[in-house]
């Protein structure tokens, strides 16, 4: 047997450890499928919706003027670049691949129209890419669309990224806070002035489309995307929407509007995607027309007519029926009544959610009015070739692709794209503009204005700056919990402070004031001080997630656990005075946290800018501003542990907080230290453990090694080092797996790890398997050992490499190893650092999915259960 040895080091600090493996092989193999198809689940849909076919009335939509009007010298231009364009050039406009599977040439060959880069996704596979880095990749791909040597049309490529919070994908860019906190702010002129900001960080980089601004109207605070609505209520997300989109693109009625120091926007998603049943993702949305149109398209309504030029369809479905694929909405409502003249772009793959599509072919998006695919995985080209099939047989109508192309052309001639690419458009904006000053101060601004005081008791704010402060809370001193989802990576996860250079955490924020003014601050993540202080503040929340990712089953805060209401508890039964700072994406159940703060702070997601929260927490230093709690909550707050679906209009309204609540300074009123807090009673939980279910679960990190070197942190959808690739996936959802290509060249292992050590008795006892699913694509060449880590010269190992080795190419399998047998071969239950570590020294082509512990049934297939001793 080969084995893996790596240096030893100090893996609880830095997520690092030098690992040897002995143990027993004790697990099963059984195959996995889908339960059910997407056209079943669709065809469920509809029939709960009680009315698939119910009566249109497209009357209910406004008919709308945009700020853009239409140009007979664009529209003069459009039809004669149209006109000396092939069927292949055609279809290239419509194909948008992402920078991870297409090249500059396969632009030039295949005449694409567009580009994007997904979250984490970077040039070169480069997270450190620098400005000049990424200007340097956007002007390639731009050069080789306009190169006619082959005789075909010169159009250039647009590039879209999903700027939602900022330019949120790359190093040292100003983070402003999630639109939940500038829903709090409710400033709509601010909106143009982030959106303005964000507009020049994303030219400075050479890019020049933006995916944004969401106007989802959420309905249930346990869909993953609450935190990308502005609000519950219509009315603020219409007036946030056309400002915002101004900001982008320029204002219509002035002469910068789209020149090179200004991008494209999109309004999406198109639409209802706030409204699905029970908050689910991607789901369905049943609601009447009216009410699709008075509460989830007011943002559509000031967008369209500030004069956005791009429109992003949603994934979800209404009524049953995708709206990738729902003609009457794209076409008779959005480009007919609604008068849109730009262009509708699909999201990752949503037309393979279509009722008879594919991720490689889907002619019924194209002829409902989809104008764009977007086709971020490997497998673009063979939607190109048949979508270019369809349009020569006339599946798709020569007239509907005429249309579609002259769309995206009309865009790009009105953008400038023709005459300045992406270098002179970065010299437009000038250097160093990427995180600025400027833009910073912007930021700090919209951190202060979102912050909502919901309680005060005896005026314990604003703080005095020369106290003996403790900061606890693993939000304290952690720029990328404060950040969210959609930062840095998709799921805003492993990242560190190094990783956001200009940028502040609350603690640094807290520490610069009260240091200046003679006080101390103790940082204590758990609490636990040296020295007790005048007064604590704790920053806690919840982990950072985008998407499907984020949708909870509750919307209680830490259901279980409530490590950090212990750490509120043991606080103020010392007497000291408790400020908490609540991190979070939507409105929890917070009774208990509520009863045990004498102050509470709803911070939202800040961002970059966390000096921005200390601004408002202490009185001002002599001689500068002083700042108040201005922030009105723009969502409901629940009262009640299954108040998920909490909104103004109910007819049995009663809130917590209600929308618009929100304390200033000077406010005496004094909030109740008995809220119920009564957990709700629930039967045992034999649901599973995760670890890995589409994306990490904290407290976990996904790590890569090879023999000669420290573990290092994944943070994007791209890693590698000498001895394995590592690549984030599509399995079912938006890269729900992990591709690992070990070479053979060194020693590599992939690892879930901790920061701290993990005490996992608790599920140990209840006698769990670990369950997995995995694809094998190419056969281990060498040994495959599979271990729990604990610690310096701790762990069990288990031989994987016989199964591993007859598993089936290229189909999905499940996996399950009884955990005792990790116990048996030397792993501590009790201390666990990696709960999953999986290394070969061979070559090996792996993608592991969906990772749980699970208490084990009968029904259970574990060939070899390991009995304690």
């Amino acid at each position: 047997m080969s084995e893996l040895v790596y240096p030893s080091t100090r893996f609880v600090k830095i997520l690092t450890k030098s690992l040897m493996f002995t143990g027993v092989l004790s697990l099963s193999l059984a195959s996995c499928g889908k339960t059910a198809t997407k056209d079943s689940l669709d065809d469920a849909a509809a029939k709960l919706s009680g009315e698939i076919k119910e009566q249109r009335d497209v009357t209910i939509w406004p008919e709308l003027k945009s700020a853009i009007a239409k140009n007979p010298e664009v529209e003069a231009r459009v039809k004669q670049i149209l006109s000396q364009m092939s069927d292949e050039e055609k279809v290239g406009q419509i194909i948008q691949p992402e920078i991870k599977v297409v090249t500059p040439e396969d632009v030039k060959n295949y005449h694409i129209g567009s580009i994007l880069n997904g979250g984490g996704s970077f040039p070169n596979n480069e997270k450190y890419s620098s400005s000049e880095d990424w200007v340097k990749f956007a002007q390639s791909f731009y050069d080789a669309s306009m190169d006619t040597s082959d005789g075909k049309v010169a159009v250039p490529v647009i590039w879209g990224t999903d700027a939602v919070h900022g330019h949120n994908n790359v190093i040292g860019a100003t983070l402003f806070p999630h639109n939940i906190g500038l829903g709090a702010a409710n400033n709509p002129e601010l909106m143009k002035r982030i959106g303005r900001a964000t507009a020049k960080e994303v030219i400075a980089t050479g890019i020049t489309w933006i995916f944004a601004p969401t106007v989802a109207a959420p309905r249930n605070d346990r869909w993953g995307r609450t935190y990308e609505g502005y609000s519950e209520d219509p009315a603020i997300i219409r007036s946030y929407s056309g400002k915002i989109v101004e900001g982008m693109q320029g204002e219509a009625s002035s002469p910068n509007l789209l020149d090179p120091r200004h991008v494209v926007s999109t309004v999406k998603h198109f639409v209802g995607d706030g409204g699905t049943k029970d908050g689910v993702d991607r789901g369905h949305t049943f609601v009447n027309e009216k009410e699709l149109f008075d509460i989830h398209a007011q943002g559509y309504v000031s967008g369209l007519e500030a004069g956005v030029q791009s429109v992003m369809a949603s994934f979800n479905s209404w009524n049953g029926d995708r709206f990738h694929g729902h003609g009457y909405m794209l076409t008779k409502v959005l480009k007919e009544r609604m008068g849109f003249d730009g262009f509708v772009v699909g999201d990752w793959n949503g037309h393979s959610f279509v009722r008879g599509c594919e991720s490689t072919s889907c002619p019924q998006s194209i002829n409902a009015g989809l104008d764009l695919f977007m086709a971020p995985e490997s497998d673009w080209k063979e939607l190109y070739k048949n979508t270019l099939a369809q349009v020569k047989d006339g599946t798709i109508p020569r007239a509907r692709i005429d249309d579609a192309v002259s769309r995206i052309l009309r865009v790009k001639i009105r953008s400038g794209l023709f005459e300045v690419g992406p270098s002179q458009r970065a010299k437009a904006v000038g250097e160093n503009i990427i995180g600025s000053k400027e833009h910073r101060d912007i930021a700090a601004q919209a951190v202060r204005e979102s912050l909502v005081l919901l309680k005060n008791n005896n005026q314990v704010l604003p703080l005095e700056r020369n106290q003996r402060i403790l900061m606890a809370g693993d939000g304290a001193d952690n720029i990328g919990k404060q950040s969210g989802g959609w930062t840095l990576s998709w799921q805003g996860t492993g990242n560190t402070n190094k990783d956001f250079p200009g940028g502040t955490s609350i603690y640094d924020g807290v520490k610069q004031k009260v240091e200046k003014a003679g006080g101390s601050v103790e940082l204590a993540v758990n609490g636990k001080f040296k020295v007790k202080p005048d007064v604590a503040i704790v920053v806690f929340g919840e982990e950072p997630y985008a998407e499907m990712v984020g949708d909870r089953a509750s919307i209680e805060y830490q259901p279980g656990s409530h490590s950090d209401l212990k750490i509120l508890k043991s606080l103020k039964e010392q007497n000291i005075p408790v400020v908490s700072v609540f991190l979070t994406g939507r409105p929890m159940w917070i009774n208990a946290e509520l009863n045990a703060s004498n102050a509470f702070v709803v911070a939202w997601l800040p961002g970059s800018e966390g000096e921005g929260v200390s601004d408002v927490l202490f009185k001002a230093e002599p001689g500068q501003a002083s700042y108040d709690f201005t922030g009105r909550l723009s969502y409901s707050w629940p009262k009640y542990h299954h108040q998920a679906l909490l909104n103004k209009e109910d007819e049995n309204y009663e809130p917590l907080f209600k929308l618009g609540y929100g304390l200033s300074l000077k406010d005496k009123t004094a909030l109740s230290d008995h809220l119920n807090e009564v957990f709700p009673k629930v039967a045992a939980v034999e649901a599973p453990l995760d670890l890995f279910v589409n994306r990490v679960v904290a407290p976990w990190s996904i790590l890569i090694q090879n023999k000669f070197e420290k573990p290092s942190l994944v943070s994007g959808n791209y890693a590698k080092n000498a001895a394995l690739t590592f690549n984030a996936v599509d399995r079912d959802f938006q890269q729900d797996s992990n591709r690992i290509e070990w070479n053979g060249n060194h020693g590599g292992a992939v690892l879930l790890g901790s920061q701290t050590l993990r005490d996992m008795n608790e599920v140990v006892g209840q006698k769990p398997v670990m369950i997995f699913d995995a694809k094998i694509d190419g056969a281990p060449s060498k040994d495959v050992n599979l271990a729990i880590t604990c610690g310096d010269n701790c762990e069990g190992r288990l031989d994987l490499s016989n199964i591993l080795q007859e598993s089936p190419i290229g189909e999905w399998q499940t996996y399950s190893v009884d955990m005792q047998c990790f116990v048996n071969a030397g792993a501590d239950i009790s201390k666990v650092q990696s709960i999953f570590y999986l290394s070969t020294e061979g070559a090996m082509d792996m993608t592991f999915g969906k990772l749980v512990l699970a208490k084990e049934h009968p029904a259970n297939s574990v060939s070899r259960r390991c009995e304690a001793p």
